[in-house]
């Protein structure tokens, strides 16, 4: 099977960019499960109901998140009551959401977990200790985990951590893409992050006189989104389902 992964939506330009390409993704890479980074999805941080039925409209299986996933108040009630919108597992337990979802596709079965780190991030359960625990309850094979963390070094020890336990460990939350898409021993594809989707001109999405005065001053600013070419990053899996094993990876920009 062949799974599409796509990195940090910023804004709704870029949901609407995205919906326009995803069937020529899907087509192209021939994609059974799209799974999406939508908390940044929502126009001015975060990511409301609005913007993620958007995206499940726009052929979202799954949306996971990560730090800006409570920014908005109203998306309380949607976390409480979908399956398929997660907020990171190792928030504590009488939080609103859930951490993973297991979708049933028949013959087999894909779950996504969402994980935070707590390195330069927030204090929450130290993400590999959460992630044993979920992993302890799950008897599926094909297991793709979003790990939306600040340090590199972090994401490179969980990648590492969890080789041979899941299919894939797909890091998001820096909007760079980076080019160290590997498969660690032979069983779990990696790569430390997926990137953005959002425009190429601008600073992780945000224009970049804004970021570049706000560097230049300490004077703290008004973002704004960019305007302009959209790219879209990601990574394409491709899983045996059999065995959970990743047998390629592929990272994309689009």
């Amino acid at each position: 099977m062949n799974i599409l992964f796509i990195g940090d939506v910023v804004g709704q330009k870029a949901c609407a960019n995205l919906r326009e390409k995803l069937p020529f993704l899907k087509k192209e890479y021939n994609i059974d499960t799209v799974i999406v980074n939508g908390e940044n999805s929502a126009d001015g941080n975060g990511i409301t109901p609005v913007s993620a039925k958007f995206l499940i409209d726009s052929g979202a299986d799954v949306i996971t998140t990560g730090n800006h996933c409570f920014k908005r108040k109203e998306m309380n009630d949607f976390y409480e009551t979908s399956d398929i919108v997660i907020r990171p597992a190792n928030f504590s337990d009488d939080v609103v959401g859930k951490g993973y979802t297991v979708l049933d596709h028949g013959k087999y079965s894909v779950c996504v977990i969402n994980l935070l780190g707590v390195v330069f991030m927030q204090n929450l359960e130290n993400p590999f200790r959460c992630i044993d625990r979920i992993l302890s309850k799950v008897n599926t094979k094909v297991i793709i985990v979003d790990f939306h963390a600040e340090a590199t070094s972090e994401k490179k020890a969980m990648g590492y951590y969890l080789a041979g336990k899941v299919s894939a460990v797909l890091g998001t939350h820096t909007h760079i893409q980076t080019a160290d898409e590997e498969i660690i021993d032979g069983h779990t594809g990696y790569i430390t992050d997926v990137g953005m989707t959002g425009v190429t001109d601008s600073v992780l999405g945000v224009k970049k006189e804004i970021i570049i005065n706000n560097m230049i001053t300490g004077y703290p600013q008004r973002y704004e989104y960019a305007e302009g070419d959209f790219h879209i990053c990601g990574a394409v899996i491709s899983v045996d389902e059999k065995t959970g094993i990743c047998t390629s990876i592929k990272r994309i920009r689009y």
